[in-house]
């Protein structure tokens, strides 16, 4: 059987909506500590298609995984399965008093799952562009990214920040959304023009609603319990000693957050200088600290970045995402980012028998 939204429901869809996916350049684990953020958007992207149907029903067909779906407006539950990032939609848009029908839906995505490129809020908000034209919704952008965090906070059960959403509903392409996640204000940076961006996915997924990413959010709240503070955020350089006196290993959660807050600042400083070797540090400096003070690093991503170091055409490079599998972000002179993320992958596939994915700069 085809895939189509023809073949699947039987008519044309009457709405197509898209949204990117978003790599992070620097400010990872900040976001729901009310700190600074610098997403991007990358080419790939989600599309939703929709239709309006009789009654409350709501029939899904994921294109990807070749599976289909279905629930009743006012009856969502969690399943733990793909399906839940609908409910948990279309349950927080009738929580704020938005009137929605029945509707079939097709889902397909070009953004890697599991790849730390925001899969999840790539669906949620072309979910919820597709939703505002299809019922006429008055929700602007901002909600749009307060409405998707909310869904996945809540019936999918990630306790994820704001960051995904914000970047995949407001970034463009070729700036940099410098974000403060205390009180969604932004800045749209225009990214240097001589550099090129390169994405490289590790092979290993991983998973928001997972314990692990969990764990680190509920060790930062603790810190800020002891430290009596509202949130890491409001945490200067100059409290390091303090921090760094936090029991373990609560001091290194801390300390990755205090510092990385700082490196965003002077990341946004450096690219509106054009000082690539500073940005470069940085990247190097934010990996460090995500690795070792984090720890939500794994080998295989570590491998890649010492592979970047390596590379003269390589300026930085750092985890990028929540961290427990997903890919890498690095800066490479004009021109060269094809050819050394291609060498990069090929001799990281080799040492780690992992199958690499270069997602940018895409082949010309």
């Amino acid at each position: 059987m085809s895939n189509t939204f023809v073949s699947q429901f039987g008519q044309e869809s009457q709405v197509t909506a898209r949204a990117p996916g978003r790599v992070n350049l620097i400010g990872e684990h900040t976001d729901y500590n009310d700190g600074f953020v610098l997403p991007t958007t990358i080419p790939q992207e989600t599309t939703v298609q929709l239709t309006r149907r009789e009654g409350p029903e709501v029939r899904a067909y994921a294109a990807d995984l070749d599976r289909r779906g279905s629930y009743t407006l006012g009856g969502e539950a969690h399943t733990g399965s793909w399906i839940d990032y609908l409910q948990g939609v279309t349950q927080e848009l009738t929580r704020d008093g938005h009137e929605l029908g029945g509707f079939d839906v097709r889902l397909s995505s070009e953004v890697p799952l599991g790849s730390g490129l925001s899969s999840s809020a790539a669906l949620l908000v072309a979910l919820l562009r597709g939703l505002r034209e299809l019922f006429s919704l008055q929700i602007d952008d901002v909600e749009i990214a307060r409405l998707a965090r909310r869904a996945e906070n809540g019936l999918v059960g990630a306790n994820v920040g704001i960051m995904d959403q914000m970047a995949c509903s407001l970034a463009r392409e070729g700036e940099a959304l410098f974000l403060d996640c205390r009180d969604l204000s932004f800045e749209r940076v225009p990214l240097p023009r001589d550099v090129d961006l390169v994405v490289l996915h590790s092979g290993v997924e991983h998973q928001h609603a997972g314990g692990d990413y969990n764990t680190r959010r509920a060790e930062c709240e603790r810190a800020c319990e002891l430290l009596g503070v509202a949130s890491l955020r409001d945490l200067p350089l100059g409290d390091l000693l303090r921090v760094e006196a936090l029991p373990e290993p609560l001091g290194r959660r801390a300390r990755h957050v205090v510092t990385e807050n700082a490196r965003v600042l002077e990341a946004v400083a450096a690219i509106r200088s054009g000082d690539l070797a500073k940005l470069g540090e940085l990247f190097f400096a934010s990996h460090a600290s995500m690795r070792d003070d984090y720890e939500v690093s794994i080998a295989e991503v570590d491998l890649i970045v010492e592979l970047a170091r390596e590379q003269q055409a390589v300026y930085g490079a750092r985890l990028t995402g929540g961290g427990f599998g997903g890919s890498v972000v690095m800066l490479a002179r004009l021109g060269e980012g094809r050819r050394v993320g291609g060498a990069i992958a090929d001799e990281y596939a080799r040492r780690s028998g992992r199958t690499p994915k270069l997602l940018t700069p895409a082949a010309n």
